[in-house]
């Protein structure tokens, strides 16, 4: 556990000192969420009716941003084969790899999402939910842009396969996530929605890292 907290350190502070990559996925965020208001027009009614779909897409094409250099800068500096041969197992690496996106990306777009919402004239009962969805969802975000991240490591133009193999997969996380806010304002239970992301969490804490380290290893040899 020591080596694992001191990678999951060693990226935290990397990510500190190249802070402009957190605040370009903010503004990503921020900037595509406030074009959707001038395309289809100010009426609140529809704004809000819309506005967790909303949130969900802009999140996910946000979180998405930073997966192409996760494992990219390591593997071209040589830190990636250091990193190998530290003790910790290659799906210890990813799993602290998958903490440090969630820290650093994950995180300030939880933050964000509250204000977007409300600027998308989002129903206010609604808003509990919506946040509650990003919690359980924006952690599978992180674990399927990672393992995505190491299956492309050192392929050709895999700053292009990435989103292709990514995004079918975090495709259910929008649709529950989506479905639960929806579900929220619209006066029904988002439980089974809520429950199903639960399962999803649970499920890819395990197998995520475990796909992840194999990819590495792949890459690697």
């Amino acid at each position: 556990m020591r080596v694992f907290w001191a990678v999951l350190s060693r990226d935290l502070r990397l990510s500190l000192r190249h802070g402009a990559d957190t605040l370009a996925v903010l503004l990503f965020f921020l900037v595509t969420a406030s074009l959707f208001p001038l395309a289809i027009g100010p009426a609140p009614d529809t704004l809000g009716r819309i506005a967790p779909g909303i949130v969900w897409v802009c999140a996910l094409l946000a979180a998405l941003l930073p997966l192409d250099r996760l494992f990219g800068a390591d593997l071209e500096d040589g830190s990636l084969d250091l990193l190998l041969l530290s003790g910790l197992p290659a799906f210890g690496i990813a799993a602290a790899k998958a903490a440090s996106h969630w820290l650093v990306t994950g995180m300030p777009l939880l933050l964000a999402a509250g204000p977007v919402a409300i600027m998308l004239r989002m129903p206010q009962d609604g808003l509990p939910t919506l946040l509650l969805g990003l919690l359980l969802g924006s952690p599978l975000l992180s674990l399927f842009g990672t393992m995505g991240a190491s299956i492309v490591l050192g392929a050709r133009r895999g700053g292009v396969l990435l989103p292709l193999l990514v995004l079918p997969l975090i495709t259910p996380v929008l649709i529950f996530g989506a479905a639960a806010a929806d579900a929220a304002t619209g006066g029904l239970s988002p439980r089974p929605h809520l429950l199903l992301l639960g399962a999803m969490l649970a499920a890819a804490l395990p197998l995520c890292p475990l796909a992840a380290g194999a990819g590495l290893r792949a890459a690697v040899e």
